[in-house]
């Protein structure tokens, strides 16, 4: 698909800094259509399989992330179609590599929904994150309940997606949804910062790391445990971690080459 035809967004490649932002930018709210979901998914997956990108980025143009989906959308889509919007947003998890977004004002619906499902959320201090579903009669159709209870319990997600209440940025990081909160003028440099971090990391222990944490959320904790050690024992025998073992003796950053 070429970078002409995407529908409300834009892909911005770094490959000096194995970097790639999927940039929302239908001002001033960003509202995410119903084919813009399929071809975000399609994106994420070109990026996953790109050897030039250690790190995706998502953001937005303007005051506000996004105010959520195209509302008369969902009236002229076929069942079908919308019993795989949840499978579309859910793309960012599913991506082997570190996936950020960068949240600030309005970050409402399926805008909320798709930065849940990556692996960090970074918010400025205007950042507000709602499910406001029911106002439409409705409730959320792409994961946002599912993955709010388990990131912050039912009480708490039945106060958001049942009385569609907002949460500011404070309460975000306080109650585990958000990683981090910046001044609204600090958000690009921190998200800058937070590249270069992971890009310093083995690439292989990175996919490694958010797989097991992704398959491992649902079991018991032995099993998880038992996982983790098979994990760890496979990552033994890699050219990342003898280069880390020695890099560590030698005192001097490693060279990770992802193998």
């Amino acid at each position: 698909m070429s970078e002409a035809a995407y529908d409300g967004f834009r892909l911005d490649l770094d490959a000096s800094r194995e970097r790639a932002d999927i940039v929302l930018c239908r001002p001033p709210l960003n509202v995410i259509s119903m084919a813009q979901r399929d071809q975000l998914r399609e994106v994420f997956e070109q990026l996953d399989c790109d050897d030039r990108v250690r790190v995706i980025v998502l953001r937005a143009e303007g005051q506000h992330f996004s105010s959520g989906g195209q509302i008369s959308g969902f009236l002229d889509t076929s069942p079908e179609v919308v019993s795989r919007l949840a499978w579309n947003i859910a793309a960012p998890a599913r991506c082997h590599k570190p996936v950020i977004a960068a949240n600030r004002g309005y970050c409402f619906g399926v805008g909320f929904e798709l930065s849940l499902a990556c692996d960090f959320r970074l918010v400025s201090d205007t950042c507000q994150y709602a499910l406001p579903e029911q106002k439409l009669g409705q409730i959320p159709g792409s994961g946002g309940s599912a993955r709010l209870q388990k990131m912050i319990g039912i009480t708490r997600t039945k106060n958001i997606v049942m009385r569609s209440q907002r949460i500011d940025a404070v309460k975000a990081v306080d109650w585990g949804i958000a990683t981090e909160r910046f001044a609204d003028a600090n958000l690009e440099a921190a998200t800058d910062a937070l590249v270069d971090e992971l890009r310093a990391f083995s690439p292989l222990a990175q996919r490694t790391a958010k797989k097991l944490l992704n398959d491992t959320e649902d079991t018991s904790l032995s099993i998880a445990i038992e996982l983790e050690g098979h994990c760890y024992s496979r990552l033994r025998s890699s050219d990342d971690f003898r280069e880390g073992v020695l890099a560590f003796g030698e005192k001097r950053a490693p060279k990770f080459t992802g193998t």
